[in-house]
């Protein structure tokens, strides 16, 4: 009888268990659905809000300041570029007045 007793009240046990987990998750089931409806319907409605963006060549600055610093980059380095050029020639023709004496233009001593 015993081991009937055991029986039975370990299957009630487990039956309300059973029944307790179940009825919990369809109540957190229903909770969630009904959620997700509800955002749902306000992803739905604020898609009908939202202004349209500004195109992309609206969106790009108009800088004349740094137009202006680019030009002048440029041309400090351009002047860099001739400056190095002429440095070189110069080194060329005091390399030759030293190897060779005399003008720099390449022609001989009187």
């Amino acid at each position: 009888m015993s081991f009937l007793v055991g029986t039975v009240s370990g299957a009630l046990v487990a039956g309300g268990v059973y029944y307790g987990f179940s009825a919990m998750m369809s109540t957190r089931t229903q909770q969630h659905r009904a959620d997700m409806h509800h955002l749902s319907e306000r992803l739905v409605n604020a898609a009908a809000d939202i202004p349209a963006p500004i195109p992309a060549s609206k969106r790009i600055p108009k800088r004349p300041f740094m137009s202006v610093v680019q030009s002048s980059w440029n041309t400090q380095i351009e002047a860099l570029f001739h400056r190095t050029r002429e440095l070189d020639q110069q080194v060329v023709d005091w390399g030759r007045k030293i190897l060779y004496g005399g003008d720099a233009s390449g022609t001989k001593p009187k």
